[in-house]
């Protein structure tokens, strides 16, 4: 009994010293995060985050202990040195690793909303844009937050004693001594097996065993990030999206989503009168409407952009299909969906069967050029271009000399104006697209000595401003060129972004982006129009195609948003999961939690009929990517 207690010792201390440590992470997040934790959020729902998270973190523990129980029962029967400085190494980089993910996670919060995923491992691919995206601050808070998190994690070990030697007794019976170690790693592994699945029940532990709140940062906060991470590794590597598809006959989902994409194709809704304009096509960097005064009654960071509205047709009820501008992007020139869990950028065999707007254009003569003031390789946008037909691309490599760079972009400024010059060299018609980046994380852009917005996103409303006269310089100085009588501008966000009362991509409203189309090809009867009718930046291509004279049949998930008989809705994906917005609410449906976890406005048929829309769509979305690459 003394001998079991002498090596059970140490092992309670392990797990103690890392049950301290995951209580001291949360704890950080906690004062790190405290202005984003909304006050109506009492003291101890706040605690029961320490209270909801043993489980995980018992579960974390268990993978952290196996090699720890090894060796240091091995070392415990031959006495090898080497063995003690490789116990040491091996608990030291456990520290190591576990403090760089929970930095990491309290630094990225700020910017993402939600807790390091499998995202992350895209990101960590080109560490350069890693650092270009983060401003100086982030990285310092990093570093510091980081080494405070080692000193803890070094100073607890040690004074944990989880590097002493076990006393073996009077025996120095070397076999006696191995079935000790033996029996103890037997026995140990066994009992941190159990542990890593949260017991002996018939399903697993998994990240819904932490949640227990209504508020999704609370759920953050409870949810052991070093258990989350390790999850999104596993789904960086193989998506486990197909086990969440939900049960539904494949004949019901299409026959569902046929109806939703079901639309008068031949209306006459046409606002723009030229027969074949130049397109000018502006992707603007995480814009949202939540921010933007023609669309919401808010304190508007883009007085411009309102002015160019009362010249063209806004589109006020728009949502992103996901949060990254490689989804973006691809929703937008191919109008497809989001995915849960991937990007189909990433996946030439998938999305070189998909058609494009570009393409569909240079059948018709349009010559076609996508301009970016970054790196296009992110997210493989560059790629997915490139397999679609671009004449030209152009980024970052391409901009004149001696212009002066932020960290992640040329200013919006520099691109607007290289943008002038592409296009006074384009042959007509054209297609000309550009990609902003000043309204991007770490927002570079020549600051104003007085800017116009302090407090919440202080940082991001005030990059908009700039980024909005910007456009509006642009624009005056297109209007001096011959070509832009028969131009149509097209302005549309590649995702949305936290605004004050809005900072969480778990919120419909965040989703929530801009949609202007404008330009003197317009009728004169749209100017200032309108159009409240719900769809996606999917929706883009075929309402685009059609105001051209052009069929969009092979977009086959994109509506056209001036059709009388369009139906009204928006997917989008989500952190695991995905999310469906309708004229009468909109749910969010949750992998981790398997059960649709938010859902707002509806009433009892609406809500049911949301319900069996949103499944039929994710449904066959899920299983038109996985097809795409055997037609």
């Amino acid at each position: 009994m003394k001998t079991l207690y002498s090596y059970g010792k140490p092992i309670l201390r392990f797990c103690l010293f890392w049950l301290l440590i995951f209580t001291l992470q949360r704890l950080i997040f906690f004062i790190t995060h405290y202005k984003e934790i909304p006050d109506t959020v009492s003291i101890m729902t706040r605690g029961m985050a320490f209270l909801s998270s043993i489980r995980l973190d018992l579960a974390t523990i268990s993978f952290l202990i196996a090699p720890y129980v090894i060796l240091k029962s091995i070392y415990n029967s031959v006495e090898k040195r080497w063995l003690s400085y490789l116990l040491k190494a091996v608990v030291y980089l456990e520290i190591v690793l576990i403090s760089a993910i929970h930095s990491g996670e309290v630094i990225s919060y700020f910017e993402w909303g939600h807790k390091l995923t499998s995202r992350v491992f895209m990101h960590l691919s080109m560490p350069d844009e890693v650092v270009r995206t983060a401003d100086f601050s982030s990285i310092l808070y990093f570093i510091l937050l980081l080494l405070v998190e080692l000193g803890l994690g070094f100073y607890l070990a040690n004074k944990a004693q989880l590097f002493i030697n076990i006393p073996q007794g009077p025996t120095k019976n070397r076999l006696v001594l191995v079935s000790r170690s033996a029996a103890a790693i037997v026995i140990s592994l066994s009992i941190s097996l159990v542990l890593a699945r949260g017991g002996l029940q018939q399903i697993p532990i998994n990240i819904d065993s932490a949640y227990f709140s209504e508020h999704q940062i609370i759920n953050d906060v409870s949810v052991n990030s070093a258990y989350f991470f390790g999850n999104s590794f596993v789904l960086f590597n193989k998506s486990d999206a197909a086990d969440h598809l939900p049960k539904i006959l494949p004949s019901e989902a299409d026959k569902t989503t046929n109806d939703l994409y079901s639309f008068d194709r031949s209306h006459q809704n046409n606002f723009i009168t030229s027969p074949k304009p130049n397109i000018v096509l502006i992707i603007l960097e995480g814009w949202s409407a939540n921010a933007m005064g023609s669309i919401h009654p808010v304190n508007t960071a883009t007085p411009y952009f309102d002015e160019l509205a009362k010249k063209g047709v806004l589109f006020t009820n728009i949502y992103a299909t996901n949060t990254t501008s490689e989804i973006g992007n691809t929703s937008i020139f191919a109008g497809y969906p989001s995915i849960p869990e991937t990007a189909i950028s990433l996946y030439p065999e998938k999305h070189r069967n998909l058609p494009t707007i570009n393409e569909k254009l240079k059948k018709q003569g349009y010559s076609t050029r996508y301009l970016f003031s970054g790196d296009l390789k992110y997210g493989n946008i560059k790629g997915f271009l490139m397999e679609h037909g671009f004449d030209k691309l152009k980024d970052e490599n391409d901009f004149p000399s001696g212009l002066k760079k932020g960290k992640l972009n040329y200013y919006d400024k520099d691109l607007y104006s290289f943008l002038l010059t592409e296009i006074n060299s384009a042959k007509e018609p054209f297609l000309q697209c550009a990609f902003t980046g000043s309204t991007h994380s770490p927002y570079d852009h020549p600051r104003s000595s007085k800017p116009k917005f302090s407090g919440e996103e202080a940082s991001y409303l005030n990059s908009m401003i700039y980024a909005d006269k910007c456009l509006a310089e642009f624009i005056a100085k297109s209007k001096t060129q011959e070509w832009y009588k028969n131009t149509v501008f097209v302005v549309v966000s590649d995702h949305g972004h936290a605004s004050p009362g809005i900072n969480s991509p778990f919120e419909t409203a965040f989703f929530n982006i801009p949609l202007l189309i404008f330009g003197d090809p317009i009728s004169p009867a749209y100017y200032g129009k309108k159009i409240e009718t719900l769809g996606s930046q999917a929706d883009l291509a075929a309402t685009l195609l059609h105001q051209l004279g052009l069929a969009s049949d092979e977009f086959i998930f994109s509506k056209d948003l001036m059709s009388p008989t369009v139906k009204e809705f928006a997917f989008f994906s989500t952190i695991r999961g995905y999310g469906y917005i309708s004229p009468a609410g909109s749910l969010r449906y949750n992998f981790d939690s398997k059960k649709i976890i938010t859902k707002d406005l509806f009433n009892k048929s609406a809500f049911a009929s949301a319900k069996k829309q949103s499944e039929a769509c994710f449904y066959r979305f899920f299983k038109h990517f996985q097809n795409l690459d055997s037609n």
